[in-house]
């Protein structure tokens, strides 16, 4: 009885699990059976590999062949599996050395005429298998600078079976031609991007990036973006059709810094299994930008799908922003569904068919109309909502996920001169850049040594406990929260704004001044030395004023 054995990986959502491959030859009717809980398109892969196998010039056994894919538990599903299934049957039948094989992880997709082609994912399963103590992987020649992204791995890219089978049995390898060469199209690159999902979805545009300078006006929305950036705060824009919350929101990626190694890795591990990593981008530097329709669904938002759950919006804005646009249109129950993620920084989601958990660590901007038909509010707008309506409109955004958002701002319509002005004197996005890297430097400097590196992540007990504010900073919060103006999870997130505009005006703590600015930002009431004479209001309100460090 021949036998032999290799490795592979089945993804999980964009975590992968080691398969071994392996492959037993009996007497008897030649016949192939695949075992381990496969799904219909990793059956289908006995033809393809039978017609790979042979149109590479070897001999196909005629015996009685059973592959089984270990652990038979474990879901399996796609056509990575293909070169793995291949050379277990060729070291089975002696073809190749099954010693050369044990150590080895394979994957990709075999074509008929033995072509090897890409499949998604290789990023997650060649980290599956690093973690798993793999040190040498055979993937698609496409793919081979994804996976060379692991630091430690061994990378061998093949075009076909004929070349691999030449390597492995230390043959003349021969050449393959390649159709990018003869300037023709490469049909093998279809299969890395999944069909409906647009090469490059959730990603930021290389070729332009939206300027803060084209924002006109907007100062105390502006100041609420860069504090946004630096402390990664949840952010909410409200106000009339036109007044630049989309312009804003759109301007909130090129803020950020640039993803750390660590963090590019996760972002393009995600984006490789969604299938939106466009070819030759192997790793993505720059924060993802995703923002879906307003009638998105569950399943699109945060994940799901028919069989195992997929990625969802929330996923594909990993380390970067997710912008929900005309929030007050989304389906409330849709919206609710971010406030897990919004906590805990991923989502986990459950189908009959199994579990995955994604990350979702986003940093989330809002837009929202006052009212159904925009101009409540304006001056003269005319507004003709009844109360009720405009009372239900805005209940759409529930209190538990506003409670979540840490900057609230309303955003007037751009007057007249403001717009004539455009362009003398506006910051750019690279000016502003500098300022939210300076402050997250301070911030990483203040938390070394510990698992967080910025203020939105610090837990609450450890920012009233190890970093405290100036004396008597906290009154105003403290007797909002006794009034119930101020949740416990609200007063916490006070305290990380305060900490960001700390960081960005450069003081080593917050004053009563940053303070009650993150109050006003959150409550919408206007407070102490900032407030204007006789200033206040509604708390379902948002407030228009300068941060502390602008009005220095």
């Amino acid at each position: 009885m021949g036998f032999a054995r290799t490795c592979s990986v089945a993804l999980v959502g964009v975590e992968g699990v080691v398969v071994e491959v392996q492959a037993g030859l009996e007497p008897g009717v030649a016949a192939f059976t695949l075992v381990g809980l496969p799904d219909k398109s990793l059956i289908e892969s006995r033809e393809r590999v039978r017609a790979a196998v042979v149109n590479s010039g070897a001999e196909w056994p005629q015996k009685k062949l059973i592959v089984g894919l270990s652990p038979a538990s474990v879901p399996k599903g796609g056509s990575g599996f293909d070169l793995a299934v291949a050379c277990a049957v060729l070291g089975a039948a002696e073809r190749l050395d099954p010693r050369d094989l044990t150590d080895l992880m394979m994957i990709g997709e075999l074509g008929l005429d033995g072509r090897v082609r890409p499949v998604r994912g290789v990023l997650p399963a060649v980290l599956a298998a690093a973690d798993a103590g793999y040190r040498q992987v055979v993937v698609p020649e496409q793919t081979a600078a994804e996976a060379s992204l692991v630091p430690g791995i061994s990378v061998l890219g093949v075009r076909s079976l004929r070349q691999l089978i030449a390597v492995l049995a230390d043959e003349p390898v021969p050449d393959e031609e390649d159709p990018r060469d003869e300037g023709r199209p490469d049909p093998s690159l279809a299969g890395l991007v999944v069909p409906g999902t647009g090469v490059g979805a959730g990603l930021p545009p290389g070729d332009h990036t939206p300027d803060l300078a084209d924002v006109a006006g907007q100062h105390s929305a502006r100041r609420a973006l860069e504090v946004a950036a630096a402390g990664r705060h949840h952010i909410f824009f409200k106000g009339p059709p036109g007044a630049g919350k989309t312009m804003l929101a759109e301007r909130l990626p090129g803020l950020l810094p640039p993803l750390s190694p660590k963090e590019s890795l996760e972002v393009t591990a995600v984006h490789s299994v969604a299938g939106t990593l466009p070819p030759g981008q192997p790793l993505v530097h720059r924060p993802p930008y995703c923002a879906p329709h307003h009638s998105a669904t569950m399943a699109s938002l945060v994940g799901g799908g028919t069989g195992l759950p997929r990625p969802g919006a929330v996923s594909l804005a990993h380390h970067g922003v997710l912008f929900v646009d005309e929030a007050a249109e989304c389906s409330p129950r849709v919206l609710d569904a971010l406030r897990q993620p919004l906590e805990s920084g991923h989502v986990v989601v459950a189908r009959a068919a199994g579990m995955m958990r994604m990350p979702a660590r986003i940093l989330l901007a809002l837009a929202a109309n006052p009212c159904p038909c925009g101009r409540h509010g304006t001056t003269g707008g005319g507004c003709e909502c009844r109360p009720s309506s405009i009372r239900r409109y805005r209940a759409r955004l529930s209190g538990p996920l506003m409670d979540r958002v840490d900057l609230r701002i309303a955003v007037e319509p751009v007057a007249r001169a403001e717009l004539i002005a455009l362009g003398r004197g506006a910051e750019t996005t690279a000016a502003v850049a500098e300022r939210v890297r300076t402050a997250r430097e301070r911030a990483e400097t203040r938390f070394s040594g510990t698992p967080w590196h910025t203020n939105s992540e610090v837990p609450g007990h450890e920012l009233r406990t190890r970093w405290q504010v100036h004396p008597g900073a906290l009154a105003q919060a403290e007797r909002d929260l006794e009034c119930g103006l101020l949740t416990a999870r609200g007063l916490d997130r006070v305290l990380r704004v305060a900490w960001t505009a700390a960081d960005l005006a450069g003081r080593d703590r917050p004053t009563r001044e940053d303070v009650n600015w993150a109050l006003e930002l959150r409550t919408g009431v206007r407070r102490g030395a900032l407030a204007a004479a006789g200033g206040g209001g509604n708390h379902h309100e948002t407030a228009t004023v300068r941060p502390p460090h602008e009005q220095r």
